[in-house]
């Protein structure tokens, strides 16, 4: 018979078990774990009904200004008696009754989006969802205003859409460029211009989108426009460098020609002093423009990103150009100009540095030669000292000798005074062949000495001991 409990029974154990629990034991989580978890939901899509009108602005801060605009916050939550954002916080929705606020903080920027729900009062873009908010509030956000634009929803699930005609007195009559993205499931209408408010505009008619659909077009729209501008950035200061690069590309080839003509040091100086004013110009252009050109890049990607899933057909609305046409006409060659312009300060700064190490090397060779020259004059100075010096010797030899011969002269007189039989002449003259030969033998012992230790060093010691 099997021993096998019944099914209840097991599943009555199963039930009563104590569940594993993670961080109450030895396995303990990474300190980031819950940090990375709430990262991918740190700014959730807005859901947004139809009709809707949007005010989005983006104002750069270059990293700067998080505690006054935390403070700005907080001052208008207070003023509507909502709940105020918290330090650190990325991302801020709220409903504040009349509109809502959602804010993002990014790296050089903040976004500020005031949505007001409903239909639309008069005619398109007369009244929008910035006019809600206290005019003194907003002249206090700090930073400088890159995107401004306003957004107004439109459902033609129920009515006809507009004819092209009527849409573009809404936009002032400038050019449109037309979209129907989410595979035509809306259209879109907008100029990429300012009009007479400042602003920027876009028209989206919602054909069948759900409000979580929306929300999250909407949110699209208002990112490719504003990393759009963003991007564009670089651009004034690639047009503003490139004329000043391409003077320094012709004075570098001046300059190579001029290392390939040089004969004299003089000249070798003066080209040396020319390309380091050559470098710290470029060095000083990359300071300015690396991040500007990097951030560009980015952003860049950012919109190629939010276009491809914006799922746009990929034909013309009413004969306008679609967003995807436009933007890789008009924006891929502002973003193409600051990724040559970087490459072109690279490259400046390559051969800069090629110059300067070649022009470096000659000069150094001229030292050498120079130094080999005074080596060489030092070597003769030191050959004509020592033969002035052997000369000397040779002469210390005798007036060594003299005067040893007198004191034994001296001494031989002295000698014969005193009753020793001694010729003190013949004895002096005896003595002085004598005499030289000890000497001149003593001087050629000491300079063979002085010789081995030039030869040897390392016998000085011994010689001491």
């Amino acid at each position: 018979m099997s021993n096998t409990p019944p099914a209840t029974q097991r599943l009555e154990t199963v039930e009563t078990a104590p569940s594993f629990k993670l961080g109450q034991g030895p396995l303990q989580p990474h300190p980031l774990r819950e940090g990375l978890y709430n990262e991918l939901h740190s700014r959730p899509y807005r859901i947004l009904p139809s009709p809707s009108q949007l005010t989005h602005i983006a104002i750069k801060h270059g990293g700067k200004d998080q505690q006054r605009e935390l403070e700005l916050l907080t001052a208008l939550c207070d003023r509507y008696q909502v709940t105020a954002p918290t330090a650190n916080m990325p991302c801020y929705h709220q409903d504040f009754g009349l509109f809502e606020l959602r804010w993002e903080r990014h790296t050089e920027f903040s976004g500020y989006t005031f949505i007001r729900k409903g239909e639309q009062q008069g005619m398109p873009f007369a009244h929008n969802a910035v006019d809600l908010l206290p005019p003194d509030w907003l002249a206090q956000l700090p930073g400088s205003v890159v995107a401004a634009f306003h957004m107004l929803i439109e459902d033609v699930t129920t009515k006809p859409e507009p004819p092209v005609e009527q849409v573009a007195g809404y936009f002032e009559n400038l050019r449109l460029v037309g979209s129907q993205p989410a595979n035509g499931k809306a259209s879109v209408w907008t100029t990429f211009r300012l009009h007479s408010d400042g602003f920027g505009r876009f028209i989206l008619y919602n054909r069948g989108l759900s409000e979580s659909q929306l929300g999250r077009m909407a949110q699209r729209f208002i990112e490719l426009e504003t990393y759009r501008l963003m991007a564009s950035l670089g651009l004034p200061l690639a047009r503003e460098i490139q004329p000043q690069l391409e003077s320094l590309d012709d004075q570098l080839e001046a300059v190579m020609r001029e290392i390939a003509d040089l004969d004299s040091p003089e000249g070798e100086r003066e080209l040396l002093d020319r390309l380091s004013s050559m470098a710290a110009k470029v060095e000083g252009f990359r300071a300015r423009s690396n991040y500007r050109f990097s951030a560009t890049k980015a952003y860049h990607q950012v919109v190629e990103q939010r276009l491809e899933v914006l799922r746009e057909l990929d034909r013309e609305v009413a004969g306008h150009l679609t967003l995807n046409e436009f933007l890789v006409r008009r924006l891929t060659p502002a973003v193409r100009t600051c990724e040559s312009t970087g490459r072109m300060l690279d490259d400046l700064s390559t051969r800069i540095d090629r110059a300067s190490r070649l022009l470096r090397t000659r000069v150094q060779l001229t030292l050498e030669e120079q130094n080999q020259g005074l080596m060489s004059s030092l070597d003769r100075r030191g050959k004509i000292q020592l033969l002035m010096q052997q000369t000397v010797e040779g002469l210390s030899v005798v007036a060594i000798s003299y005067y040893l011969i007198s004191i034994l002269q001296l001494g031989f007189e002295l000698l014969d005074k005193l009753g020793v039989p001694i010729n003190a002449e013949m004895a002096t003259l005896a003595s002085i062949p004598l005499v030289m030969l000890v000497i001149w033998a003593a001087t050629r012992r000491i300079h063979r000495h002085f010789n081995r230790l030039e030869r040897h060093p390392q016998d000085a010691g011994k010689s001491e001991k």
